[in-house]
């Protein structure tokens, strides 16, 4: 795999860390509370298509207020992970494209269908 970046989420993380230091909130963002966050967040994303068929789940687009609801959690997810990972000097775009390059080797694609 190149090094052609698949990600850049370094204004994201440039805003999330300014939003925190506005706040001084430095010293609760440890490695341990916001994988807790992070967690917490994935939990209310799941809740969303918790007891609902395959089919319900495709249709949340049709209800506006469950498809603000989703997309807002799915943000939350975001905004964790990437804070999580600037807090611990990870680079999310080498840790993707490390994985994925791994994935490929793991899981060739059939040489026919």
């Amino acid at each position: 795999m190149n090094d052609t970046p698949l990600l850049d989420y370094a204004p994201l993380a440039a805003a999330l860390q300014r939003f925190a230091d506005e706040r001084d909130w430095q010293r609760f963002h440890t490695p341990r509370n916001l994988m807790l966050a992070l967690t917490g967040e994935v939990g209310e994303l799941a809740e969303i298509f918790q007891w609902k068929s395959d089919a319900e789940c495709a249709r949340l687009a049709d209800d506006p207020a469950a498809w603000m609801h989703l997309n807002e959690e799915l943000a939350d997810v975001l905004l964790y992970l990437v804070r999580l990972a600037g807090v611990l000097g990870v680079d999310l775009d080498h840790a993707v494209r490390d994985k994925l390059a791994k994935n490929a080797l793991k899981y060739p694609a059939p040489p026919a269908r």
